[in-house]
């Protein structure tokens, strides 16, 4: 008997530990700080695995700053083209970087902006107007075929989705067209510079990985990965997204995911550290959700998807195994009783 109830325990320790560790994403940790004054409004980020790419809010020049990962700013890449109010950035295939001049707190301008900017500082602009009027965006998904996606700032939990309705001119405009809305809950993760109810459902930042199978969205407090397995961004924010929190940060808006699944994240405000969340993707590793079957909005938890490649979640699965074990040592026990 004694043997049965130590097989059972360790059953049921296996099933909730497994469960708390699907249920709790790795917390961020300080990667370094950032402590030089040409960086002190960081609000994009990108990354090749080897160095970071990061931009400033606002500014008066396309500027793209390459850091090591000890934050060390190695060089400068400037380009001639004078922007209005840059948000994030994004790096596609061919190592160019595509500034989000796309900032708009007053909500008054007439045209957005797309810049393209070469490692070797020529740019070109891609001016781009919203179908219905004018939107504060400070995120930039650009899918693995170059195509960009806007991602509006919202302080009411539901932010729009626009993409060109074809492809970009030089200068334009070209016209976008709305392909979707991503809803995002409120959560109790601190930060920000705005209370957190309202900050933790703002998105400030945005990233895809460079295989274009992960899509990142980021607020004030919060990081939330979705499942892109055939690099569809639309399909991507309808499904249920992995939360990460980033608590603490000053005014988080920089958010980049590695080849390796790290995700990084940074904050306006010099000597403020860049952070890493290692194992990130870890959370989506085991997801293969169906395009359109979920609603896109996360929740308040700290998970994210368990369903694992069968379509079966793994947690129930484990629940499964234990309910089979818990039936065999049943079994035994009523044996064991009869010979007694």
């Amino acid at each position: 008997m004694r043997a049965l109830a130590t097989v059972a325990l360790v059953v049921w320790l296996c099933v909730t530990g497994a469960s708390a560790a699907l249920a709790q994403p790795p917390a961020p940790t300080d990667a370094c700080v950032q402590s030089d004054k040409r960086l002190g409004e960081l609000s994009g980020l990108a990354t090749d695995g080897e160095r970071w790419y990061a931009i400033n809010d606002g500014g008066t020049k396309s500027t793209v700053y390459v850091l090591g990962h000890d934050c060390k700013i190695q060089k400068v890449i400037n380009g001639p083209t004078d922007p209005f109010d840059v948000e994030d950035l994004a790096r596609d295939a061919k190592g160019n970087f595509w500034l989000a001049d796309t900032g708009d707190n007053d909500k008054k301008r007439e045209t957005v902006a797309l810049i393209e900017l070469t490692p070797a500082g020529k740019t070109t602009l891609h001016r781009l107007t919203y179908p219905d009027g004018p939107h504060d965006t400070e995120a930039l998904l650009l899918d693995k075929n170059g195509t960009p996606h806007l991602v509006t700032k919202s302080p009411f939990g539901v932010s729009e989705v626009y993409r060109p309705k074809g492809p970009l001119a030089a200068p334009g405009p070209t016209a976008l067209e709305k392909v979707g809305d991503v809803q995002i809950s409120s959560t109790d993760t601190k930060g920000g510079p705005v209370n957190p109810a309202i900050g933790s459902m703002v998105v400030t930042g945005g990233s895809v990985s460079l295989d274009g199978t992960i899509v990142v969205l980021r607020t004030y407090t919060d990081a939330y990965l979705y499942p892109a397995p055939d690099g569809d961004v639309v399909a991507a924010l309808k499904r249920t997204p992995a939360r990460v929190p980033l608590p603490d940060e000053k005014q988080g808006e920089a958010i980049a995911i590695e080849p390796d699944g790290t995700l990084v994240s940074g904050s306006e405000g010099v000597g403020t550290p860049i952070r890493v969340v290692k194992g990130a993707s870890g959370l989506l590793a085991t997801t293969t959700p169906a395009p359109g079957t979920s609603t896109g909005a996360p929740t308040t938890g700290t998970g994210g998807s368990t369903e694992a490649s069968d379509g079966m979640s793994t947690v129930p699965a484990l629940g499964i195994a234990a309910v089979a074990i818990g039936g065999a040592l049943f079994f035994m026990h009523r044996r064991a009783a009869k010979r007694g």
